[in-house]
């Protein structure tokens, strides 16, 4: 299965780099990181390839045990061949799983994650499997 991941993050002025760069690395393994200058400041790049670079992702997802929403979400934000989410930053650095919209939940601004795959569906249900719950 094909996959690609690309992360975009704002590192505003008052935000430490690297701080950013571990908020990254918490969600996305196997990344190759490229800083940049943007109006604002700088803007932190990464790109992954191959499945195993979500395995942080989805291991967050099962700890933090908020597989069914993640879920309802994840489905909701494919569009063709992509999955476009935003996760929060602050989180992300203390090693949690929080999504978040695209501007204001966080005042530094989110992770932006899109996840191109000629398979989108299996890559969710692979994330965000269903959990089980006893009767």
């Amino acid at each position: 299965m094909e996959v690609t991941v690309f992360v975009e993050a704002d590192i505003n002025p008052t935000e430490d780099e690297d701080k950013v760069k571990a908020a990254v690395n918490n969600v996305l393994a196997n990344a190759s990181i490229t800083i940049k200058p943007s109006q604002k400041g700088t803007i932190l790049s990464a790109e992954a390839k191959g499945q195993d670079s979500l395995v942080k992702l989805r291991n967050l997802l099962r700890n933090d045990r908020i597989r069914d929403a993640a879920r309802r979400l994840l489905f909701k934000s494919i569009r063709g061949n992509t999955i476009s989410f935003f996760l929060n930053k602050q989180v992300a650095f203390a090693g949690h799983i929080s999504f978040s919209e695209e501007t204001a939940e966080s005042p530094l601004g989110p992770i932006h994650f899109t996840i191109q795959t000629d398979a989108p569906q299996q890559i969710v249900e692979w994330l965000a499997e269903k959990s089980t719950h006893e009767g």
